[in-house]
């Protein structure tokens, strides 16, 4: 659930002085094509496992917050087993609300459809959506339907904010804002600044390869994610290829100039 909401928040907008890249950018989901690698989740025994959350979370459900270590976005999390077919979880971080999720199974057990919301943007509110993923992996016996291996299918972000993105190139710097309030200002040159305004990604480097730009973000000095922009000749899309380096995977995403 919280993957693609947090693949988002870290999605690389670049540019160099003078480019295609300048301007307010949106990303259009339709067009997104999702990691291969399955999420895996175990729900059995009075017990939940995130099995890819890195680090990995294993907690009672029984409806109660209870610690967890090693997140930047939470250190508190909540699982509830509402019935066979519905799982509730919410988290939090210092005390004050993080997200939540409601998640749903189909009756035949093969969708998983998830609806969740993260209040922890330093500006613009609370970002919801709604993620489908497709079985690929069975759930053991015994366990609730939720466990097993999910392969993420269509996500649809209802707070628009959270899929725009505005930067600004001045002579060899970029200046990289958001309206849920993440920003940088970096030159080309490979140098890791500060990045604002996201727990999960302390500092950021640019630099250009041909005619695309790359951005290697990085957690307390560990690349965990690099991304390839590339803007189309007509200047209208940019597609922005991220290989998630802390979780494994690969994902494509595509956004439209506006």
């Amino acid at each position: 659930m919280k993957k693609i909401l947090f693949l988002l928040l870290l999605v690389p907008v670049l540019a160099w002085a003078q480019s295609p890249f300048d301007g307010t950018w949106k990303i259009d989901m339709s067009k997104a094509k999702f990691p291969k690698k399955p999420d895996e989740y175990l729900l059995k025994d009075g017990m939940y496992e995130c099995k890819t959350c890195k680090p990995e979370v294993k907690i009672k459900a029984d409806g109660t917050m209870q610690a967890v270590s090693g997140h930047p976005y939470y250190d508190m999390m909540m699982v509830k087993v509402v019935d066979d077919k519905h799982v509730d979880s919410a988290t939090s971080k210092a005390g004050k609300d993080a997200g939540k999720a409601s998640m749903t199974i189909s009756d035949d057990g093969n969708t998983l459809t998830t609806a969740w919301a993260y209040y922890g943007n330093p500006s613009g509110g609370p970002v919801s959506g709604t993620d489908v993923q497709s079985r690929v992996g069975k759930a053991p016996a015994g366990a609730h339907a939720l466990s097993g291996s999910w392969r993420e299918a269509k996500s649809d972000v209802a707070t628009s904010d959270a899929l725009v993105f505005t930067f600004k190139s001045g002579g060899d710097s970029l200046a990289y804002s958001t309206p849920t309030g993440q920003s940088y200002d970096a030159k080309l040159d490979s140098k890791q600044v500060p990045y604002a305004g996201d727990p999960g990604t302390t500092t950021v480097s640019l630099k250009r390869t041909g005619n695309s730009i790359e951005e290697t973000d990085y957690r307390d000095g560990k690349a965990i994610s690099v991304a390839k922009m590339t803007v189309s000749p007509d200047g209208k899309t940019m597609n922005i290829d991220v290989d998630d380096k802390l979780h494994g995977t690969t994902a494509t995403y595509v956004a439209v100039k506006e």
